[in-house]
């Protein structure tokens, strides 16, 4: 997250459940809509909605 200037990490997303969560705790509505947005999220280590052990 990206706030006041500064750069936070609200944690680790194991599903798009999990990062829904997340973004809902930041207070962002409708979160389920901005998971494709890149201007929103910026997907790590491999290809949106694909997620897999750690």
């Amino acid at each position: 997250m990206h706030a006041q200037g500064r750069d936070a990490i609200l944690g680790t997303a194991y599903s798009d459940h999990d990062l829904v969560v997340f973004l809902e705790g930041a207070g962002i509505q409708d979160p389920d809509s901005i998971l494709d947005d890149d201007r929103w999220i910026e997907w790590r280590g491999g290809r949106p909605h694909q997620w897999s052990a750690a």
